[in-house]
Protein backbone atom coordinates (compact mmCIF):
# COMPACT_ATOMS: atom_id res chain seq x y z
CA UNK A 1 0.00 0.00 0.00
CA UNK A 2 1.59 3.27 -1.00
CA UNK A 3 1.73 6.38 1.14
CA UNK A 4 -1.37 8.66 1.26
CA UNK A 5 -1.90 11.84 0.47
CA UNK A 6 -3.58 14.46 2.21
CA UNK A 7 -7.02 13.88 -0.11
CA UNK A 8 -6.53 10.06 0.15
CA UNK A 9 -6.49 9.85 3.81
CA UNK A 10 -9.92 11.29 3.93
CA UNK A 11 -10.94 8.22 1.66
CA UNK A 12 -9.08 5.94 3.19
CA UNK A 13 -10.96 4.04 6.23
CA UNK A 14 -8.34 1.60 7.24
CA UNK A 15 -6.20 5.08 8.45
CA UNK A 16 -9.28 6.11 10.03
CA UNK A 17 -9.91 3.28 11.81
CA UNK A 18 -5.74 2.58 12.96
CA UNK A 19 -6.22 6.56 14.11
CA UNK A 20 -9.50 5.50 16.22
CA UNK A 21 -7.62 2.83 17.81
CA UNK A 22 -4.55 4.90 18.40
CA UNK A 23 -7.31 7.19 20.12
CA UNK A 24 -8.47 4.52 22.17
CA UNK A 25 -4.95 3.72 23.79
CA UNK A 26 -4.31 0.87 21.60
CA UNK A 27 -0.60 1.59 21.68
CA UNK A 28 1.43 -0.82 19.20
CA UNK A 29 1.56 -1.93 15.71
CA UNK A 30 0.40 -5.65 16.93
CA UNK A 31 -2.17 -4.79 19.10
CA UNK A 32 -3.85 -2.50 16.47
CA UNK A 33 -3.38 -5.61 13.95
CA UNK A 34 -5.19 -6.97 16.55
CA UNK A 35 -8.32 -5.03 17.02
CA UNK A 36 -8.45 -3.64 13.47
CA UNK A 37 -8.08 -7.25 11.58
CA UNK A 38 -6.10 -5.59 8.97
CA UNK A 39 -2.55 -6.90 7.93
CA UNK A 40 -0.03 -6.15 10.21
CA UNK A 41 2.24 -4.84 7.10
CA UNK A 42 -0.74 -2.32 6.04
CA UNK A 43 -1.26 -1.37 9.63
CA UNK A 44 2.72 -0.59 9.94
CA UNK A 45 2.26 1.28 6.57
CA UNK A 46 -0.70 3.19 7.92
CA UNK A 47 0.62 4.02 11.26
CA UNK A 48 4.17 5.86 9.15
CA UNK A 49 1.76 7.97 7.46
CA UNK A 50 -0.11 8.81 10.72
CA UNK A 51 3.11 9.81 11.95
CA UNK A 52 4.07 11.40 8.92
CA UNK A 53 0.98 13.23 8.88
CA UNK A 54 2.10 14.49 12.59
CA UNK A 55 -1.65 12.71 13.39
CA UNK A 56 0.20 10.68 15.66
CA UNK A 57 2.98 10.83 17.66
CA UNK A 58 6.16 7.84 19.47
CA UNK A 59 5.87 8.29 22.97
CA UNK A 60 9.04 7.13 24.79
CA UNK A 61 7.92 5.30 28.39
CA UNK A 62 10.22 3.68 30.82
CA UNK A 63 10.27 0.24 30.75
CA UNK A 64 9.99 -1.79 34.44
CA UNK A 65 13.04 -4.06 33.40
CA UNK A 66 16.53 -2.83 33.79
CA UNK A 67 15.16 0.65 32.62
CA UNK A 68 14.55 -0.28 28.85
CA UNK A 69 12.38 2.29 27.43
CA UNK A 70 9.28 1.14 25.36
CA UNK A 71 7.83 2.97 22.45
CA UNK A 72 3.87 3.92 22.36
CA UNK A 73 2.29 5.35 20.06
CA UNK A 74 -0.53 8.62 20.85
CA UNK A 75 -2.89 10.45 18.94
CA UNK A 76 -2.24 14.40 18.77
CA UNK A 77 -4.94 16.70 18.83
CA UNK A 78 -4.67 17.08 15.06
CA UNK A 79 -5.63 13.25 14.99
CA UNK A 80 -8.32 14.13 17.12
CA UNK A 81 -10.24 16.70 15.51
CA UNK A 82 -9.85 14.85 12.12
CA UNK A 83 -11.02 11.98 13.58
CA UNK A 84 -13.71 13.39 15.48
CA UNK A 85 -14.86 15.71 12.00
CA UNK A 86 -15.00 12.10 10.34
CA UNK A 87 -17.31 10.65 12.61
CA UNK A 88 -19.65 13.01 12.60
CA UNK A 89 -19.75 12.89 9.11
CA UNK A 90 -20.55 9.00 9.30
CA UNK A 91 -22.80 9.29 11.83
CA UNK A 92 -25.00 11.30 9.39
CA UNK A 93 -24.47 8.87 6.89
CA UNK A 94 -25.47 6.18 9.47
CA UNK A 95 -28.61 8.34 10.51
CA UNK A 96 -30.07 8.70 6.56
CA UNK A 97 -29.37 4.85 6.29
CA UNK A 98 -31.26 4.10 9.32
CA UNK A 99 -34.51 6.55 8.44
CA UNK A 100 -34.45 4.68 5.04
CA UNK A 101 -34.57 1.24 7.15
CA UNK A 102 -37.30 2.17 9.28
CA UNK A 103 -39.37 3.57 6.16
CA UNK A 104 -38.48 -0.03 4.42
CA UNK A 105 -37.31 2.80 1.25
CA UNK A 106 -35.19 -0.20 -0.18
CA UNK A 107 -34.20 1.78 -3.20
CA UNK A 108 -33.02 4.90 -1.13
CA UNK A 109 -31.01 2.64 1.34
CA UNK A 110 -29.40 0.85 -1.30
CA UNK A 111 -28.04 3.78 -2.92
CA UNK A 112 -26.91 5.07 0.85
CA UNK A 113 -25.29 1.86 1.39
CA UNK A 114 -23.18 2.18 -2.42
CA UNK A 115 -21.89 5.11 -1.37
CA UNK A 116 -21.05 3.86 1.88
CA UNK A 117 -19.82 0.67 1.56
CA UNK A 118 -16.25 1.15 2.28
CA UNK A 119 -17.03 2.82 5.14
CA UNK A 120 -18.81 0.05 7.16
CA UNK A 121 -15.96 -1.71 8.72
CA UNK A 122 -15.17 2.27 10.59
CA UNK A 123 -18.54 1.81 11.53
CA UNK A 124 -18.95 -1.04 13.04
CA UNK A 125 -15.17 -0.64 14.37
CA UNK A 126 -15.96 3.08 15.84
CA UNK A 127 -19.21 1.74 17.33
CA UNK A 128 -21.00 4.44 14.78
CA UNK A 129 -23.09 1.52 13.36
CA UNK A 130 -24.67 -1.21 16.06
CA UNK A 131 -23.90 -4.63 14.77
CA UNK A 132 -27.27 -5.28 15.23
CA UNK A 133 -28.54 -2.95 13.02
CA UNK A 134 -26.24 -3.33 10.25
CA UNK A 135 -26.93 -7.41 9.64
CA UNK A 136 -30.75 -6.38 10.04
CA UNK A 137 -29.67 -4.15 7.21
CA UNK A 138 -27.74 -6.25 5.00
CA UNK A 139 -30.86 -9.17 5.48
CA UNK A 140 -33.14 -6.30 4.50
CA UNK A 141 -31.51 -5.96 0.97
CA UNK A 142 -30.49 -9.61 0.36
CA UNK A 143 -26.64 -8.94 0.78
CA UNK A 144 -23.83 -10.86 2.04
CA UNK A 145 -20.74 -9.57 4.28
CA UNK A 146 -17.49 -8.91 2.94
CA UNK A 147 -14.45 -10.40 4.70
CA UNK A 148 -13.62 -7.29 6.04
CA UNK A 149 -17.12 -6.96 7.45
CA UNK A 150 -17.36 -10.21 8.50
CA UNK A 151 -14.09 -10.42 10.64
CA UNK A 152 -15.24 -7.17 12.58
CA UNK A 153 -18.23 -8.37 13.60
CA UNK A 154 -17.17 -12.05 14.06
CA UNK A 155 -14.46 -10.37 16.14
CA UNK A 156 -15.18 -10.64 20.06
CA UNK A 157 -16.46 -7.21 20.61
CA UNK A 158 -14.86 -6.51 23.91
CA UNK A 159 -11.82 -6.59 22.14
CA UNK A 160 -12.38 -3.94 19.75
CA UNK A 161 -14.47 -2.11 22.17
CA UNK A 162 -13.20 -2.48 25.33
CA UNK A 163 -10.04 -0.33 25.99
CA UNK A 164 -8.43 1.21 28.59
CA UNK A 165 -8.27 5.31 27.12
CA UNK A 166 -7.94 6.10 30.67
CA UNK A 167 -4.44 5.31 30.14
CA UNK A 168 -3.95 7.42 27.30
CA UNK A 169 -3.12 10.76 28.95
CA UNK A 170 -4.03 13.48 26.28
CA UNK A 171 -1.09 15.70 27.92
CA UNK A 172 1.27 12.50 27.69
CA UNK A 173 0.37 12.57 24.08
CA UNK A 174 0.89 16.67 22.65
CA UNK A 175 2.80 17.97 25.31
CA UNK A 176 3.13 21.34 24.75
CA UNK A 177 7.22 20.85 24.16
CA UNK A 178 7.04 19.23 21.07
CA UNK A 179 10.33 19.37 20.19
CA UNK A 180 11.29 17.27 23.58
CA UNK A 181 13.28 14.11 23.71
CA UNK A 182 9.95 12.21 24.68
CA UNK A 183 9.29 12.24 20.53
CA UNK A 184 11.48 10.07 18.42
CA UNK A 185 10.13 10.34 14.45
CA UNK A 186 13.61 9.01 13.37
CA UNK A 187 13.12 7.15 10.71
CA UNK A 188 9.64 8.77 9.23
CA UNK A 189 11.39 11.30 7.24
CA UNK A 190 9.19 13.29 4.07
CA UNK A 191 7.08 14.97 6.29
CA UNK A 192 6.39 17.94 4.35
CA UNK A 193 5.44 20.31 6.97
CA UNK A 194 1.81 21.02 5.05
CA UNK A 195 -0.35 18.72 7.27
CA UNK A 196 -3.78 19.18 7.53
CA UNK A 197 -4.29 22.42 7.01
CA UNK A 198 -7.57 22.78 7.52
CA UNK A 199 -7.29 22.02 11.40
Amino acid sequence: MSTATNGEFNESPNHFMVLDAVSRGTNNVDKITRVTKLQNYEVQTIVNDLLTQRLIVKIEKKGFLFGKKKVELGITEMGIKLLNTKKQELEQQKQQMQESYENGDGAQLQSYMDANRMWMPMMLFSGIMDMMFFTSMMSFMGMGMNPMESSIIGSDSSDSHHHDAASVDANDQTGGDTGGSDYDNSGFDGFDGGGFDSF
